[in-house]
């Protein structure tokens, strides 16, 4: 059992203190199991895909390693083997807590306006690359995967927050807890400026709440939509007003002036209930850990939900005190992650497509910035999800469009140790698409310009004697299914290489 994460004392522990029990708690509980652990290994196919669905793009090394380990060991040591801060330092602005403020009032100037505009987009963009930076050369994959899960869960963008400093703050708190206690996670990103921002929190008052948190938290962060009544998302509303932003610092603020201290009745519950109360309510409900635990078989297994599995999984989830882990570690483990007719059955966002495609071919780009350019142009702009219930994902991300982007980025980068990819010549009719694939394949250009992909020492990594049995490692490494087209496994290395990316299968995981 977890300890109880709406308790006073762990509820305002140090962020570090927190942390660190749930990860012991979690450790202590794992160590028998993976130290006690018999049966069959995972094997190379079943290794890949754990990985491949919990990171970016596996090398052939890092399959090796969990290749030999059985199920559970293999699980325990992905959830252990992980960080609750980046690796990459974040650029200054992003933790400059003298950056320019928003100018206000009617005093401001235009010329005051315009340089916050631009000096925000110049942070933004900084923010995205470096974001990048951290997934392609972070040591704990899964702990990015899940920071980019939770940043589409709890959704901010910085079109309205504005401030990018605020956006760094709000990730570096997803990251904290992505592999922590939902509920934790649920109380800090409540009153996370960024979100109070984006959902109006700062506006919500006594005598004129504004609803916008109190609907989101429950139809998309916890219960699900059909599971409350308006009249909860009012009294939730009244709950949560005071809660605001200390314009000066960037950080939460609470104004007692502006709470109500009213009574309050939520999900048939009556009392003077404040914020945090709202929410342990919230986390109470078994309804909560089925909505994220669905959430997480969606991203992890299936489009298609399994609602025993789900049940159960959810009722350890919500045993455990809700500690992720624990959610994760039953998903992982279970028959239906490893099952032949879920493989292949997810479509890979275009972050994990660009990151992964990095990442399995082990370059190394000077520039991050393209990149990130190169996931927006594929719909995934970062820091900017196009409305509070996220990106879609799934097969919205593959329509005429996006899919054309995709394949010329795998085309792009497999042509770097070969001539460079031919430009758009429908520039001259005028015709946006036409304009946008243009603009697309300049940003990869500039990104790749400075990577270069050598086939013939790639390919030599597998075991084998001969190129076509190198080739047949090469193909289960990147592919999670058989190819759509065959591939002349016969070829010189660079052909094989491409032929393999730009196959439909590799668009899949």
């Amino acid at each position: 059992m977890g300890h109880n994460p709406a308790s006073p004392m762990m509820r305002f522990a140090p962020p570090l203190l927190r942390s660190t029990v749930v990860a012991l708690s979690f450790a202590s509980a794992l160590v028998q199991p993976v130290l006690a652990a018999t049966g069959p290994v995972l094997g190379y196919d079943d290794a890949r895909h754990l990985l491949a669905r919990t990171g970016f793009g596996p090398t052939d090394a890092e399959v090796r390693v969990y290749a030999a380990l059985t199920r559970d060991a293999a699980v325990a040591k992905l959830l252990l083997d992980t960080s609750t801060v980046a690796f990459t330092k974040p650029p200054a602005s992003a933790t400059d807590a003298d950056s320019l403020p928003p100018p206000r009032g009617e005093n401001a100037t235009e010329a005051e306006r315009k340089a916050f505009v631009q000096q925000q987009i110049r942070e933004g963009l900084e923010l995205r690359a470096w974001w990048v930076e951290e997934m392609v050369t972070t040591k704990s994959p899964l702990t990015e995967r899940m920071t980019l899960f939770w940043h589409n869960h709890f959704v901010s963008g910085q079109p309205k927050v504005r401030l990018s400093r605020l956006m760094y703050q709000q990730n570096a708190t997803l990251r904290a807890h992505a592999l922590g206690n939902f509920g934790m996670l649920l109380h800090a990103v409540a009153k996370d400026p960024a979100m109070l921002v984006y959902l109006d929190g700062v506006r919500n008052r006594k005598g004129a709440p504004n609803e916008n948190f109190a609907r989101e938290v429950m139809e998309l962060f916890t219960l699900g939509e059909g599971n409350y009544t308006e009249k909860d998302i009012k009294e939730a509303a009244r709950a949560f007003t005071g809660w605001s932003v200390d314009r000066a610092t960037g950080q939460y603020l609470f104004r007692p002036a502006l709470h109500d201290y009213g009574v309050k009745t939520v999900l048939g519950k009556s009392g003077r209930f404040d914020g945090d109360d709202v929410l342990d309510l919230l986390l109470a409900r078994p309804e909560t850990a089925q909505y994220v635990t669905s959430k997480l078989w969606r991203e992890f297994v299936s489009p298609d939900v399994d609602p025993m599995e789900v049940r159960r999984i959810a009722a350890r989830f919500r045993d455990s005190s809700y500690d992720i882990r624990v959610v994760l570690c039953e998903i992982l483990t279970s028959k239906a992650f490893y099952a032949s007719e879920n493989r292949g059955t997810l479509v890979k966002s275009p972050v994990e497509l660009i990151v992964g495609t990095v990442r399995v071919f082990d370059l190394r780009p000077d520039r991050t910035l393209p990149f990130a350019y190169a996931a927006a142009g594929m719909g995934q702009n970062l820091l900017a999800p196009p409305n509070v219930k996220g990106w879609p994902g799934g097969e919205t991300w593959i329509n005429t469009t996006t899919l054309l982007s995709r394949k010329q980025f795998v085309d792009r980068l497999t042509r770097a140790d070969d001539t460079p990819a031919p430009t758009a010549s429908a520039m001259a009719d005028g015709n946006a698409d036409a304009v946008r694939r243009q603009r697309f394949i300049r940003q990869m250009d500039r990104g790749l310009s400075g990577v270069h992909f050598d086939s013939d020492p790639w390919m030599t990594r597998f075991p084998g004697e001969t190129p076509v049995e190198r080739a047949r490692w090469a193909q289960r490494l990147l592919l999670p299914v058989e190819p759509q087209q065959a591939t002349d496994l016969s070829a010189d290395s660079l052909a094989v290489v491409r032929g393999l990316v730009l196959d439909a299968a590799y668009q899949l995981k």
